[in-house]
């Protein structure tokens, strides 16, 4: 006998059934193997697919996982290997980012989520969606069916775009410099033909050349202008230099935490309290940890500074921790999510800045401190503008200043069901 179609093996099935006492042996084993077979023509679909299915118990047991699994995430077991219905899906993934998305889901009694994940592996990084939907047997439901995608290719070509559309901007950053460099240019070749007007005519004359100071002046208006060129290609290469970032899926809250611990010491001692105002549930957002720390340091280390500039240290406080309770130095650090960014302000009530300052803050080499690069807030932009997002700033001279960063939070997919018993929705939306 031939596969059945699916709906021609449902009907035969339940006509068997009904009849199942009254089949002889071979009518039987006939059944059976054309059950078998279109057990196996089922596997064999599944198996086939790109995309990673696995199918949970409501108690997330795991019932089945395709070969497409195998290549998508990290198993302690292979797929064929897994015993139905033996192990908890988080016994089995070998990925702490996943399994804790799975025991909240469980724990929730949630149905219905959709996430993006990032995995390094071999020192390489893929994202991979994960999208979880109840399986409804007979207008109940009956488990879980998670699928996986792997979106890797997808976030590189949004990152290569980012780029590019970076690197087109810098057309009229190459004009601005072209500009700059014609000025010192000019300069240059003005005293160069004076020095050769002037050497032309003492060797037509007496051949005496002119007096040192005369030569030296303008060599010292040349070597300037020289150095003034060299300053404006070292910025133009500073600000086109690609950031290089390894770029991973990560809660921002967690880290931001991890880095206060870091510097919340030298605040202390002196005299600066620290408030933290976090998301209850930070978002993933597409960043490089190691560059996002270069971030929240940096603007830390300059609130640091405008505070102390305000506030000076009072050597007269004999316990630090009582000067941080009554200290009037305060940094402030705030996260929210709105309208799909994640947003993160930190603020001080330092020395602040004037609008002109303010207006050349992210510009390479421009600093008001008599120690300071410049580098610092330019390399800040580059990064924020890296992990696609925007900084802003705001300040007022005497009274602080507020930086704003905002991220794009990866959009998650919709999933709605519906019964088609009674036309009710079994499970709506979710936004984790």
């Amino acid at each position: 006998m031939g596969v059945y179609s699916e709906q021609t093996m449902n009907d035969f099935v339940k006509r068997v059934s009904s009849k199942i006492s009254k089949l002889s042996t071979e009518q039987l084993e006939r059944f059976i193997e054309d059950m078998t077979a279109q057990t196996d023509l089922t596997n064999s679909i599944i198996d086939s697919l790109q995309i990673g299915l696995l199918i949970v118990t409501p108690d997330w047991f795991l019932f089945k996982a395709n070969k497409a699994v195998d290549h998508l995430i990290p198993l302690k077991k292979r797929s064929s290997e897994i015993e139905p219905d033996k192990y908890v899906i988080w016994d089995v993934i070998d990925e702490d980012s996943l399994n804790s998305f799975f025991k909240e889901c469980s724990e929730s009694k949630r149905y219905t989520a959709s996430e993006e994940f990032s995995i390094v592996q071999d020192d390489k990084v893929r994202f991979i969606s994960v999208e979880i939907m109840p399986f409804v047997i007979h207008q109940e439901i009956g488990g879980s069916i998670i699928t996986i995608n792997d979106v890797t290719e997808k976030r590189q070509q949004e990152i290569l775009l980012h780029r590019m559309e970076s690197l087109a901007s810098l057309t009229n950053l190459a004009a601005s410099v072209a500009h700059e460099i014609k000025n010192p240019l000019g300069a240059i070749s003005i005293h160069i033909q004076l020095l050769q007007k002037s050497i032309k005519k003492a060797r037509t004359l007496d051949g005496k050349l002119p007096s040192e100071k005369f030569m030296e002046n303008y060599l010292d208006v040349i070597n300037e202008e020289i150095e003034n060129l060299n300053k404006i290609v070292v910025d133009f290469l500073f600000a086109v230099r690609p950031v290089k970032a390894s770029m991973v899926l990560s809660e921002p809250d967690v880290l931001i935490k991890k880095f206060v611990s870091f510097f919340q010491a030298e605040f202390e001692q002196k005299q600066i309290q620290i408030d933290l105002n976090l998301c209850e549930n930070s978002p993933r957002i597409l960043i490089d940890e190691k560059l996002f720390r270069e971030v929240i340091i940096n603007l830390a280390q300059n609130a640091l500074a405008a505070i102390v500039e305000r506030f000076p240290i009072d050597s007269s406080c004999q316990s630090k921790r009582g000067c941080v309770e009554f200290s009037r130095g305060r940094l402030s650090i705030e996260s929210l999510v709105k309208e799909d960014k994640y947003i993160l302000s930190i603020s001080d009530n330092g020395m602040g800045m004037d609008e002109n300052t303010v207006s050349k803050i992210f510009e390479p080499y421009y600093t008001t401190k008599a120690t300071g690069t410049g580098l610092g807030l330019t390399m800040v932009y580059k990064i924020i503008k890296e992990f696609r997002g925007d900084i802003d700033v705001k300040s007022v001279v005497g009274h602080g200043t507020v930086f704003t960063i905002s991220i794009p939070v990866p959009r998650k997919g919709t999933i709605l069901l519906e019964n088609k018993a009674d036309g009710n929705e079994i499970y709506d939306s979710n936004n984790r």
